[in-house]
């Protein structure tokens, strides 16, 4: 008779954790920057002015991408 698989593992490795850290960062940067650009964006397709709303709200996106990125790695390093 076959003795039964061993149960799986209930908390990932520390590594794993960093591995999936490090993959979703630049995600998360680039998501802000797009969504924030992306609502600049039709914003001045809808007051129909020049890209300054594209470029503000772009770089609030960018800030709160840099934000989230710096709360999450925090989060992540107990020392």
């Amino acid at each position: 008779m076959a003795s039964p698989s061993p149960s799986p593992r209930k908390n990932p490795s520390r590594s794993m954790n960093q591995v999936a850290l490090a993959l979703e960062l630049p995600f998360i940067m680039i998501a802000c920057i797009v969504i924030a650009g992306g609502a600049g964006y039709l914003i001045d397709r809808w007051l129909h002015t020049s890209p300054a709303f594209t470029l503000i709200l772009g770089f609030l996106g960018f800030g709160a991408g840099v934000w989230d990125i710096i709360r999450r790695l925090s989060r992540s390093n107990p020392d």
